[in-house]
């Protein structure tokens, strides 16, 4: 592989930075630089917001959003794997079955210390 296969990168990475720069030049000729108080305002669909936009939300929430989204990307690495499954022989066999071992005590785990359940109390302030 000679040096003049890569000489493409820095023209690249050049144009890149020129249109970014490029971009941000048009930008500030374009907009308007005034302080209104309605900028600063949180916009929800055309309503007078109502209290603050900054909400402490619970944890577990996220947590739970978490586990769901990890299972939800593991499948995606079990369906191309069952589609070819007589294809890949023993080895992956069992390779997937102690990959699945530990998805199942990952989910044993946030199980027992109760991060899947749900609770509907409303949270103190």
């Amino acid at each position: 592989m000679d040096i003049s296969s890569y000489s493409a990168v820095p023209i690249f990475l050049g144009f890149g930075v020129l249109f970014v720069a490029f971009n941000y030049f048009l930008n500030s000729l374009v907009t308007r630089n005034v302080a209104e108080p309605q900028k600063y305002d949180s916009y929800e669909c055309g309503e007078v917001p109502e209290g603050s936009a900054q909400i402490q939300y619970n944890v577990r929430y996220f947590i739970f959003a978490l586990i769901f989204v990890l299972f939800d990307v593991e499948v995606i690495f079990i369906i191309p794997w069952a589609v070819v499954y007589k294809d890949l022989g023993m080895f992956a066999f069992v390779e997937m079955v102690l990959f699945l071992l530990i998805l199942i005590l990952g989910l044993v785990y946030a199980w027992r210390k109760g991060v899947l359940h749900w609770f509907t109390r409303p949270v103190e302030h």
